[in-house]
């Protein structure tokens, strides 16, 4: 059970004033230097809750000991907020850099830290109670092909199971609720029968959009190997972390590809389609492949469309929600991605469903 609070410092004073801030929730470590930060971390780390970190200490200062774990499962399992009187921005960018959860300046608030601390700690229990419980989910999907293989009908009903397995750790992991698979879901349906109705040329079928409705849970699934320090960055990613952000969609296709005994052939093909082209444009400028106009497949298109109005019309870590007529409006003068003339046309007809789902 991770209920200790590992304070490194090496003001005698400021390490009083935390103890006495977190006393009576947790169990208090303390520590004046960074070698024996580490010291504790090997040791006790399963109990570790969090480490409240400073920079400006002898021995080993708290970059070492930030490099020492970046990277590590230690890092991945155990919180790190820096405490600090360092107030350049270069300071904090590095800490964020090296993976710290978050950073608080000196002199500090003694309520924001209690309520900070008990944020992430709580956000880590339940990431990490999570994550557990998709390694054992996991196990019992692999366990099960051979099985799945001999029913091809069981096999297709467990696709969508997995799916929504999938889709829900990456929400998780976003820290969402879990509603924004749903709703893309919906939008996806909605835009799909319209399409269905409108453009036959495109072969889609009512059990065809149903293996997309479903496919479209994991469009997302790839950004399960992205770091939470620019997973869940709250500001504007840099040029270099976009750029490792859009691995997403290839990453993805890596994940489908590696359980290849639980899929029937047409929702993996599905699947694949999604999670890599969901994120190209009809013009061209998109990634990772930059197909181009019908080159991208109508499954991905769809998707793509119905995953745009979703994030533009909810409140994200990095962007407050629009109104839904400037998201309308937003697609509909591409500044959201570029989309068939096809896709905008039945965009706009099924525009009324979409703002009712959006409520």
């Amino acid at each position: 059970m991770r209920n200790k609070v590992l304070i490194v410092d090496d003001s005698e004073l400021n390490r009083e004033i935390l103890v006495e801030i977190l006393q009576d929730d947790y169990d208090i470590i303390t520590c004046g230097d960074g070698k024996q930060a580490l010291d504790i971390v090997y040791k006790d780390n399963e109990e570790i809750a969090v480490i409240l970190l400073d920079l400006m200490m002898p021995v080993l200062d708290g970059y070492g000991v930030l490099e020492a774990l970046y990277g590590t499962q230690y890092m991945q399992d155990i919180p790190v907020l820096i405490i600090s009187g360092e107030s350049e921005m270069k300071a904090e960018q590095r800490c964020f850099d090296l993976g710290v959860s978050d950073f608080i300046k000196k002199p500090f608030d003694n309520t924001l830290v209690k309520k900070r601390v008990k944020n992430i700690t709580e956000m880590y229990l339940y990431k990490n109670n999570l994550e557990e419980q998709v390694k054992e989910q996991t196990e019992v999907i692999r366990g099960q092909c051979d099985m799945l293989n001999e029913h091809a009908e069981k096999l297709a009903a467990n696709n969508v199971k997995i799916i929504e397995v999938l889709g829900n750790i990456v929400e998780y992991r976003n820290l969402e609720s879990g509603e924004h698979i749903q709703r893309v879901k919906l939008y996806t349906r909605i835009l799909g029968e319209q399409m269905m109705r409108d453009y036959p040329e495109y072969g889609l079928t009512p059990e065809k959009l149903d293996i997309i409705v479903s496919a479209s849970a994991l469009h997302d699934v790839g950004k399960i190997s992205i770091p939470d320090n620019i997973l869940l960055k709250p500001g504007r990613l840099t040029d270099e972390e976009f750029e490792y952000m859009k691995q997403h969609t290839t990453k993805g296709c890596d994940i489908i590809d590696s359980m290849p005994d639980i899929w029937t052939e047409e929702y993996k093909k599905v699947c694949y389609e999604i999670c890599r082209y969901h994120h190209e444009r009809y013009d061209g400028r998109g990634y990772p492949d930059k197909l181009a106009g019908d080159e991208i497949p109508i499954s991905a298109q769809i998707v793509s469309l119905a995953d745009v109005y979703d994030a533009l019309v909810n409140e994200r870590v990095y962007k407050k929600a629009f109104p839904k007529d400037k998201a309308y409006e937003m697609i509909m003068n591409n500044e959201c991605g570029v989309f068939s003339p096809k896709i905008y046309k039945c965009f706009k007809k099924v525009r009324p469903k979409f703002e009712e789902m959006a409520g």
